[in-house]
């Protein structure tokens, strides 16, 4: 056989070898990303990621976005005057994280109740004249320099809990009476104080809350077609009974036919997107900021994404919801306690689909409205209320049973030292009395009986009082 011959096969070779390599890189890396992800504590160490993450990139572009329009000649405010603003918002927003993730989750349930009380009460107040109008609306109450918009702490309220009420009528939800009151007769009062307001997008994601309630609590697929078909008739309603609802509604469906009233918004927001490109025109550099898009540090702020970091940008802020989807059905899926479980996936359901809401608006893909895109947008009820229920979410994945095996055997770790974060609780199911099934009577939400505990898992068996303490002696293996 020639040299010539030899060539065509040595490449072959050539080419198998480096398409082996690559292939062994690639399960190398799958198989070290699968290993991180079934340790303790993987999912909480995420959302403690995801959301500085998020928050970071929100900082960075609310001092871009606010720049031109904190100056005002005639108070004196500077460039950095919003930006000061929503700082403050970001650091008390900490402390609210904070809070969200060291008060206990029995707690918090035991609080739920009360909450939803205090929330009724705000938004009814609110439409008092205790309430300040503005923009055609009145939904805000205005301490000196600060507002609060009581809609916001409503959604989390709804949703710890409606999980409180499903998790205690468990045994009798294959009844619909039972699956449907007292929930949602109070979230149609929510509903109807909200829209009193008028509030429009905040009526939308109270449904988004209430409709993850029922399907987390295992509601018939045929009770969402009707609440869906209900919803989407009064929403429909609703868009046209209100002249500046309904003009946005043909300016979503016509864009061009008003682009010097209705449809600005939404024709400068897809401008600046186009204007950005793949890489986009640099930090601070975007033009949108100079009055060409209102309210661009608060609903617009990703149309600013797309046009100072481009369409990477984009699609980087969109991957970081996806995996923060991803990370809290994974928490809700792995917990053992049902109320955990519908918390966590509500929540996430919740957080994600606003974040969708206000991407699909400024893309073209929906109607404009007025939701804020979650951590990264300027705000003070919502970021706080986003910080909250992200801690919320962090507190449910260190309930995980690996992870309260490996807290309460091992120690807290550094951010639990840091943190000083306290051990989490076994979860314990309640005593299943006999004739107690779905169509017998409900059973009683109390700690099952030492003998009754004999067929837990083996995580919940290894979880040791002894929080904090070695496992085992110095020396020993």
């Amino acid at each position: 056989m020639t040299a010539v011959e030899e060539r065509p096969e040595a490449g072959e070779r050539r080419q198998r070898r480096k398409r082996d390599q690559s292939e062994r890189k690639l399960g190398g890396v799958y198989t070290t990303l699968t290993a991180w992800l079934s340790r303790p504590l993987a999912d909480f160490h995420l959302v403690l990621a995801l959301t500085g993450v998020l928050t970071c990139i929100g900082i960075v572009m609310v001092l871009s976005a606010s720049s031109v329009s904190s100056v005002d000649p005639a108070t004196g405010a500077g460039v950095y005057s919003q930006f000061k603003k929503h700082l403050v918002f970001v650091l008390t927003g900490t402390v609210v994280f904070w809070i969200g993730l060291r008060l206990p989750l029995k707690r918090t349930r035991a609080l739920s109740s009360m909450a939803v009380l205090i929330c009724l009460l705000m938004l009814a107040l609110v439409l008092t004249p205790l309430g300040s109008a503005g923009g055609g609306a009145q939904r805000w109450f205005v301490i000196g320099s600060f507002s609060v918009q009581p809609v916001e702490f409503t959604k989390v309220a709804l949703a710890l809990w409606g999980a409180h009420v499903l998790v205690t009528k468990y045994n009798v939800l294959h009844q619909w009476r039972h699956m449907l009151v007292p929930v949602v007769p109070v979230a149609l009062l929510m509903f109807a104080l909200v829209m009193a307001q008028p509030n429009l997008s905040g009526t939308i994601t109270l449904g988004v809350v209430l409709l993850s309630l029922l399907w987390f609590a295992g509601a018939p697929k045929r009770l969402f077609a009707v609440l869906l078909g209900g919803g989407l008739a009064g929403v429909v309603v609703l868009a046209l009974t209100a002249s500046y609802r309904a003009s946005r509604v043909l300016s979503f469906l016509s864009p061009g036919a008003d682009s010097s009233s209705a449809g600005y918004q939404a024709l400068q927001a897809k401008y600046a997107l186009a204007d950005g490109g793949l890489f986009g025109k640099g930090l601070g550099q975007g033009p949108s900021k100079w009055a060409y898009l209102p309210n661009v540090q608060n609903d617009f702020i990703f149309a600013v994404i797309g046009e100072e970091l481009g369409f990477i940008g984009c699609i980087v802020v969109i991957s970081l919801f996806v995996g923060l989807a991803i990370v809290g059905l994974r928490i809700a899926t792995r917990n053992l306690d049902p109320w955990i479980r519908i918390v966590a996936g509500t929540l996430t359901v919740f957080t994600v689909s606003q974040a969708g809401i206000n991407i699909g608006y400024v893309v073209g893909l929906l109607p404009v409205t007025g939701v804020t895109l979650p951590l990264i947008s300027a705000g003070g009820t919502s970021l706080w209320v986003t910080m909250f229920l992200m801690g919320v979410l962090a507190n449910a994945a260190r309930h995980e049973p690996e992870s309260v095996s490996a807290l309460r055997s091992q120690g807290p770790g550094k951010f639990g030292r840091l943190l000083r974060l306290p051990a989490p609780e076994v979860y314990r199911p309640p005593t299943r009395r006999r004739g107690s099934g779905r169509s017998g009577t409900p059973r009683r939400d109390r700690p099952s009986a030492r003998g009754a505990r004999s067929g837990q898992s083996a995580e919940r068996r290894r979880a040791a009082p002894d929080y904090g303490r070695r496992s085992s002696r110095r020396g020993t293996t």
